[in-house]
């Protein structure tokens, strides 16, 4: 595993309960609910320095909406409102404005915490907002050059199983399964499937494809994937640009004779795929619509392109 995925990560501060309060001190029980059973919503969300030298939260309050609707789909009760929420983010990087001087990644998490045990169990929601320095997910070569990855032998959970449309903490073992597979078998991403035998996402990351007649391919939302904002952010570059973007299934050998991957994401931010199952990817290196996206994301993030100045928040 790459060593930004796997470094030690630390801040002066975290936002805790409605309150502001040293790293060492954000703690939970151990008979906490969700450290057994995985009740839990959380959030990625990046902060970036604008060329301007700014600091800027990328759709903040997207973010914090998905939060908000992934603890109803679970029927977790957040105490605060979408507009404490944001203001907690904001305030986190305020209290630490030098240490995030040029970014920061954020984690709001919310989850059950202790009291009863059992399944049938409703204790009291702990909330938190941490943040920290978190280079690029997949490292600055794969984000250059491109990654291998691996279709996984595990399947993405059925739409009935999970939920969906949910940012939901104990789902994540499945994806962390099909991520040790592959970092193991030698490989930087796993790529999973749906019970179907479509590709559905990446273990954190959704997925686009380039065909050989330049179709632009993303599977739609009514496969088994999370509705990223960077994915929602990307088909707007790309619709914008004139492109066309079909949502739409195809199988596992559609990617390895097309012409372009790319993975989206808070973390991966745009990342492009080199070799799927040790097949070369179109020429083996980034394509064109990958690196035009690439280079429109990051015009967007640091503030330079006044067409989406909306979506970023000034700290």
């Amino acid at each position: 595993m790459s060593s930004t995925s796997s470094s030690v990560l630390r801040a002066e501060h975290i936002w805790l309960d409605g309150k502001l309060v040293k790293w060492d001190e954000g703690n939970v029980h151990v008979m906490t609910h969700a450290l057994h059973y995985g009740l839990g919503v959380f959030e990625g969300i990046r902060a970036y320095k604008t060329h301007d030298g700014r600091l800027a939260v990328f759709r903040l309050r997207e973010h914090i909406q998905r939060l908000l609707d992934s603890a109803h789909i679970i029927m977790l009760n957040i105490p605060f409102t979408e507009d404490q929420l944001v203001e907690a983010t904001l305030d986190l990087l305020r209290k630490q404005k030098d240490q995030f001087a040029n970014g920061a990644y954020l984690r709001p998490v919310a989850f059950m915490g202790d009291g009863a045990m059992g399944l049938g169990a409703v204790n009291p929601t702990r909330v938190a907002v941490t943040a920290w320095d978190w280079g690029s997910y997949l490292g600055d070569k794969g984000m250059r050059e491109g990654i291998r990855a691996k279709v996984s032998s595990f399947t993405r959970m059925h739409v009935n199983v999970n939920m969906v449309r949910g940012k939901i903490t104990g789902q994540y073992v499945n994806s962390i399964m099909a991520k040790r597979e592959a970092v193991l078998a030698g490989y930087d991403e796993a790529i999973l499937l749906d019970i179907s035998g479509f590709v559905a996402e990446a273990s954190g990351e959704n997925i686009f494809m380039v065909n050989k007649k330049g179709v632009i391919k993303t599977p739609p939302l009514s496969s088994p994937i999370l509705d990223g904002i960077t994915r929602d952010t990307v088909l707007k570059l790309l619709r914008d640009s004139g492109r066309v973007v079909d949502e739409v299934t195809f199988t596992r050998d559609a990617l390895y004779i097309c012409n372009e991957i790319f993975f989206t994401g808070t973390a991966a931010e745009i990342t492009p795929v080199r070799e799927v199952d040790n097949r070369q990817v179109g020429e083996g290196k980034p394509g064109p619509i990958g690196t035009f996206v690439q280079d429109a994301y990051f015009k967007v993030v640091r503030g330079q392109d006044d067409r989406y100045a909306d979506w970023l928040t000034y700290v």
